[in-house]
């Protein structure tokens, strides 16, 4: 019979170790109580970019408009210059813009604390409604990007082929006090540690339990 894979030795390990490498973006301004709306825009400005860029933009975007109505009074052309060279940038502006409209018109101007309504707005997938949900209300919910499906499927600890599939079974059998950290941690072990390709396994603090599962080479 095969053993349950250990979940909490693992999530407990990484607590640990993963505190000695750079935050996430993210979970530093939820560390810094930042405000759902600065969230949600920053998570927006994040895709497709490195974190340490999005760390600079964020913050000039915001001395300039830190609201809904202060975003809606730039002009797509000015919030262009604000939050370039973000990837995407014109295509970010535009959703960022209509993003505030939505907020401003049906929202009384607040980042909904809720699922369905976050996922209505454009350009907002699972992935950014559930980081807003837990870093910008601390509310329950489970970040999957890249590196948690990646990480939870080489480990063997779920079988599937999407970061939605991966979310709706960590929802199952993830253990509540994990779902809001298992983002943060996975991301720092993806970047730093358990890469794509050649994986680092031979200095990974979890190696012990993972299944390796469609590693063909590590270091």
């Amino acid at each position: 019979m095969t053993e349950p894979f250990p979940i909490d030795t693992v999530m407990q390990t990484l607590q640990t170790t993963m505190a000695d490498y750079p935050q996430p973006l993210v979970d530093a301004m939820a560390a810094a109580h930042t405000s759902p709306f600065h969230i949600l825009v920053a998570t927006i400005l994040s895709l497709r970019t490195k974190d340490t860029l999005t760390a600079q933009i964020a913050p000039a975007l915001f001395a300039v408009a830190d609201t809904p109505e202060a975003m809606l009074q730039l002009s797509e052309e000015r919030l262009i210059e604000l939050i370039y060279p973000v990837g995407f940038y014109r295509n970010k502006a535009r959703t960022l813009l209509h993003i505030c409209q939505l907020l401003v018109e049906q929202h009384q101007s607040d980042v909904p604390a809720d699922l369905d309504a976050l996922l209505a707005l454009p350009g907002v997938g699972r992935k950014t409604a559930n980081l807003v949900l837990t870093a910008g209300f601390g509310l329950p919910g489970i970040c999957v990007d890249i590196h948690v499906h990646r990480i939870c499927n080489r480990w063997g600890y779920v079988h599937t082929s999407t970061p939605d599939q991966t979310e709706m079974v960590l929802r199952q059998v993830l253990p509540a006090a994990y779902w809001i950290p298992i983002n943060g941690l996975l991301v720092i072990l993806g970047q730093n540690i358990c890469h794509p390709t050649s994986p680092r396994c031979s200095v990974c603090p979890v190696e012990a339990h993972c299944a390796r599962v469609g590693v063909k080479r590590s270091r």
